[in-house]
């Protein structure tokens, strides 16, 4: 029987792995990066890789297989991190859920149903969206489990995602941004309803998915493009890292998803920091018709500016990609960082103006929200 459901069964594997458990946790992340501390500096990547066969290895390529931000990006500097003390002071937060934070689950259900053959998008919380486009539905980070991190490890979610996985309506394509225990959830992915659904993952990833026995798994580089039916689908850089194990730092890669529709461009960015690297993108992509961009978990600042953009600097990646609307991911729903959890929508609305926005520009949704691609759009 599954652990998560079994007390014998958890406690017999806390006895036998407890230790091991511990070091897979605070070494995996969810939100805090760990950094470098040999002192050695990258190789120049801009040689040629192969002899046989000359090209020119991407920027984020590394020789050792592993991958890297942008160029241009911040570099995280050598930094001891206390993760007992940031544990505590988290752990130390008490949260405060505002009224209407979450809808009833039979108001999100009957608006599923009532709007399924919209163009939509709804929010079943923390970076997992359904976005409904043409008919198909696509899945962004599909998050259910109560933690974020191995076993019964890992920051916990104050609020329930919101439906249960199985009342998910039909699947059609799942994005997967990186590897990230808040994004790629393990228990999530093996009980996935949908596993006809086709899989865009980044590179390095798509082993997890067919263990768990999904039948259309494609990885994707940076700048690669898709194509589904009367969709393209992109994977495009951000400015972020991996970890899921304790040897495994930067092996697998990770972007965002850019959706074009009908004319209409939707780009999934999460996770990312802040970078020139979306002056580029906007340069090349846009103008974004709807951005979806993180607002969340960004302190401490010294630590989270290197994978987490906050408010501010989420409008001003949106501002860099020509987007008109903007919708604030990743916060209400799992306490991962120390800024009160519920300090990210007010920043957002607030700092809107200082970035070109009008207030309704800047979009926030409730968990277990619809709204239609009209209404986003007006």
């Amino acid at each position: 029987m599954d652990v998560f459901n079994n007390k014998r069964n958890f406690f017999r594997f806390i006895k036998d792995k407890s230790y091991s458990a511990l070091i897979l946790f605070l070494a995996s992340c969810t939100s805090v990066p760990v950094t470098n501390r040999d002192g050695k500096k990258a190789e120049d990547t801009s040689t040629i890789f192969k002899t046989e066969e000359s090209y020119i290895r991407p920027y984020h390529h590394l020789p050792d297989g592993t991958f890297r931000n942008p160029e241009g990006s911040v570099e995280q500097l050598d930094y001891e991190f206390p993760w007992f003390k940031f544990n505590k002071e988290r752990m130390a937060i008490k949260v405060k859920i505002p009224e209407g934070h979450v809808l009833p689950k039979e108001n999100v259900l009957s608006d599923l149903t009532a709007l399924e053959n919209e163009d939509s998008v709804t929010w079943i919380g923390h970076a997992t969206f359904l976005i409904r486009l043409g008919g198909k539905t696509i899945i962004t980070d599909p998050f259910f489990s109560p933690n974020a991190g191995p076993v019964a490890l890992g920051p916990r979610r104050y609020i329930n995602p919101a439906i249960k996985l199985s009342e998910l309506p039909k699947v059609d394509l799942l994005l997967l941004t990186h590897n990230h225990y808040d994004h790629l959830d393990t228990e999530t992915t093996k009980n996935f309803p949908h596993k006809k659904a086709k899989v865009f993952c980044p590179l390095k990833l798509s082993k997890f998915y067919k263990d768990f026995r999904f039948r259309d798994v494609t990885e994707m580089d940076w700048y690669q493009e898709k194509e589904v039916d009367d969709f393209k689908i992109t994977f495009l850089p951000a400015i972020h890292w991996s970890r899921r194990e304790l040897l495994d730092r930067n092996r697998t890669l990770w972007g965002s998803f850019l959706i074009e529709y009908q004319r209409k461009k939707i780009l999934f960015c999460c996770d990312t920091a802040a970078g020139d690297v979306y002056k580029k993108l906007g340069k090349e992509y846009g103008p974004i018709d709807i951005a979806f961009i993180n607002i969340g978990a960004y302190e401490p600042v010294e630590i989270m500016k290197y994978s987490h953009a906050n408010p501010a600097e989420a409008l001003d990646i949106a501002r860099n990609l020509k987007a008109k609307k903007v919708i604030g991911t990743h916060w209400g729903t799992i306490l991962m960082s120390l800024e009160d959890p519920f300090e990210p929508p007010t920043k957002f609305l607030v700092n809107a103006k200082n970035y070109g926005y009008q207030e309704k520009d800047a979009i926030l949704f409730k968990i277990g929200e619809t709204k239609t691609i009209k209404q986003i759009l007006s």
